[in-house]
């Protein structure tokens, strides 16, 4: 069976390469590899995400899943106030991303390896972003809305990136039975952008 980029320990050789992207007007460089979620460009979900996501000041932000860090680490940029932890089950993707932030210049982001947000779960935080990985099956994404809607303060928003095609109906009918409010707030070719008020 071929390895898959939510595996913890990356057995598939180093393809390190370099990418320029301009998000949120923010120009960033990228390391990626493979062995890691969109090695070879940022995904369409994700830039959908970082185009519609709000963040406060001095909030205590989760993004989850965070691959080699373009959600996270435009949300520290957007929000130098703010607090950002970035979480990946692959330890790949967390060293990628722990460098992405130093060559970007950003200090305001801790990079964890966990298994959805198992190493957070004695905190609490104002915001969680997730392009959630749907091919690691059902139960690992209804397991990072769980444990989201556990670790968010009252009145806290998951801000969810779901392909209609990918199981949407299926994600947000989960959604609303964890969550006081379900809205989609945009829709990009065929991916929708939730939010969720705790």
């Amino acid at each position: 069976m071929s390895e898959h980029y939510y595996t913890g320990k990356p057995t598939v050789k180093h393809d390190t390469r370099t990418l320029k992207e301009t998000l949120r007007g923010i120009d960033f460089t990228f390391l990626t590899d493979a062995g890691v979620f969109s090695k070879g460009g940022i995904d369409y979900g994700s830039k959908a995400l970082i185009r519609s996501m709000q963040i406060a000041d001095k909030a205590r932000v989760l993004d989850v899943g965070c691959g080699y860090g373009p959600i996270g680490l435009t949300a520290a940029k957007l929000v130098p106030s703010a607090s950002i932890t970035m979480v990946d089950v692959n330890e790949r993707a967390v060293e990628l991303s722990r460098q992405n932030a130093e060559a970007n210049g950003i200090h305001n982001v801790e990079v964890l390896v966990s298994d959805c947000l198992s190493a957070v779960r004695d905190r609490s935080f104002d915001c969680v972003l997730t392009n959630p990985p749907i091919r690691a099956g059902k139960e690992i994404v209804h397991r990072i809305f769980e444990q989201a809607a556990d670790g968010l303060v009252p009145g806290g928003k998951l801000w969810v990136v779901i392909q209609k095609k990918q199981g949407a109906p299926s994600a947000v009918s989960k959604l609303e039975t964890l969550f006081s409010s379900v809205k989609e707030v945009d829709k990009d070719k065929g991916y929708r952008i939730i939010v969720c008020e705790k």
